[in-house]
């Protein structure tokens, strides 16, 4: 049975694949490598973890407006992750999603998703499904 989140779409488009989540605000400007999709912000729960190709989910943006294009960067590069779920808007993460195209929903509660669990994200509908739970081992 899948958990269905209700928030507001941002960024239109639609996909499916695994979530990545932080507890803690993410800068893309010094947060993010620009050439590889890792977390090199000392500790940040998600350090060393590579963002690419995961549903992104964290609270909200920080840092400096570069951070956009940081996430454009990362885009051009095919290292962007598939969606960001935020649960609440920051102007620099919503211009670097509309800018590198890549669908994002705020709003949403990121305390009921789990890394590892597989998620829809559609950014028309502002609707996050939570499909399949990661196994406990992750």
């Amino acid at each position: 049975m899948s958990l269905a989140l209700r928030g507001k779409g941002v960024v239109p488009g639609s996909c499916r694949g695994e979530a990545l989540v932080s507890r803690m605000p993410i800068s893309f400007l010094g947060g993010v490598d620009a050439r590889t999709g890792l977390v090199v912000e000392r500790g940040h729960d998600l350090e060393g973890k590579c963002i690419s190709g995961k549903i992104l989910c964290f609270p909200h943006g920080k840092g400096s407006t570069v951070g956009s294009y940081v996430l454009l960067a990362l885009k051009k590069r095919g290292l962007a992750p598939l969606a960001i779920v935020n649960e609440v808007a920051d102007q620099i993460v919503v211009v670097g999603a509309i800018l590198a195209q890549v669908p994002m929903v705020v709003g949403v509660d990121i305390g009921l998703i789990s890394t590892g669990d597989l998620v829809e994200v559609d950014g028309s509908t502002g609707v996050v499904k939570v499909l399949r739970r990661a196994s406990r081992g992750q």
